[in-house]
């Protein structure tokens, strides 16, 4: 019973671990995308440029500060924000940028694996644990 208590921690801490694998590409990312803001004329297409570097910064520290607080200690609560969360912004990636070809597959595809694999990962750590609440 020990054994299957410390292997679901193992899986929840490897999946806090590509959580911020995928949040450090994202703040990568992120300053790219303003990079390419500030090649931009001023305007409604530059703000909303800027908007997404902003937006893709949050996202980036939210699933760094969720995993280092919360799925490192297999929290059902950090578990449940990191998916809602994180689902969001890589759906919405894959939906309006990655599918229709705006980004090649390689290396646009990135990001999206390091999210499937961290909430495989999570998921591993919360079956059948007893994790934390908080």
């Amino acid at each position: 019973m020990r054994f299957k208590i410390a292997k679901k921690m193992n899986y929840a801490k490897l999946g806090a671990l590509v959580y911020i694998m995928w949040g450090v590409l994202h703040i990568q990312v992120s300053q790219l995308v303003f990079q390419l803001g500030d090649s931009l004329n001023a305007g409604m297409i530059q703000g909303r440029i800027y908007q997404d570097a902003f937006n893709l910064m949050f996202f980036a520290l939210f699933a760094i500060i969720i995993a280092v607080t919360m799925n490192w200690r297999n929290s059902r609560l950090g578990y449940w924000l990191n998916l809602v969360v994180i689902s969001a912004a890589d759906i919405g990636f894959i939906v309006y940028v990655l599918l229709p070809g705006y980004i090649p597959l390689v290396p646009g595809a990135l990001g999206p694996i390091l999210w499937l694999v961290a909430v495989a990962l999570s998921t591993l750590g919360i079956i059948g644990a007893k994790p934390k609440n908080i």
